[in-house]
């Protein structure tokens, strides 16, 4: 079955298969978080982006193989609830921002804007996005077939940007989407948001005035 990205609370993960990486997705908890199992399909390491909820699920989601690190996007409660468990169980790296590492539950080694994360053979790239939360980061993977994928957490929907509480805020993430996300990368990127269905960079460009003149 082609993969389109739709999970939902307590059903089946989706799995995409690129050449080099596989990206597996599913729906936990009852915010309907999204975490995302990636696996190098050359030696087999794997990496979770948000252990949100549901540690069980999650750990079945790993199996047998390990786990080298988990990656948090940003500090909110609804994206690390079974972070502790998991990395206790699987003795994972836990990597976070370092503007939103206090936030967590357990102590994590932090995390800039442009570093690199291997995951095997494969490598993401850490984009701080600035607005949802102080330490909000996106993951970038670069397919050497040509498309790009983006892990967004909370900073981007299809449909706009996440959640920001005040016009500094709003201002910020919309600046740092447009420099960070909109202008180096191509339409044809597929991002990955923290909840909820993926989309691409080009379906959303066109309504990034109307997202700045309505202000959220």
């Amino acid at each position: 079955m082609p993969y389109t990205g739709d999970v939902t609370p307590g059903g089946p993960p989706a799995t995409r298969e690129l050449g080099q990486l596989t990206i597996t997705k599913v729906s936990v908890g009852p915010m309907d978080n999204n975490a995302y199992l990636l696996r190098c399909r050359s030696n087999g390491e794997q990496i979770l982006v948000d252990a949100a909820n549901e540690a069980p699920r999650l750990l079945d989601l790993i199996g047998d193989a390990s786990l080298a690190t988990v990656v948090t996007t940003h500090q909110h409660m609804d994206h690390w609830l079974a972070l502790g468990e998991v990395v206790a169980e699987t003795g994972a790296r836990p990597l976070a921002h370092a503007e939103d590492a206090p936030g967590l539950p357990i102590k994590v080694e932090p995390l800039a804007d442009g570093d690199r994360i291997p995951v095997g053979d494969c490598t993401l790239k850490v984009i701080h996005l600035r607005g949802h939360t102080p330490g909000s980061i996106a993951l970038l993977y670069q397919d050497p077939a040509g498309t790009a994928h983006l892990f967004t957490g909370d900073s981007l929907f299809p449909g706009g940007p996440g959640r920001t509480t005040n016009p500094t805020d709003f201002a910020q993430i919309m600046d740092d989407l447009e420099a960070k996300v909109f202008g180096p990368l191509p339409d044809e990127t597929w991002f990955y948001p923290g909840h909820g269905k993926d989309s691409t960079l080009g379906a959303e460009r066109p309504h990034l005035g109307e997202w700045r003149a309505r202000g959220w």
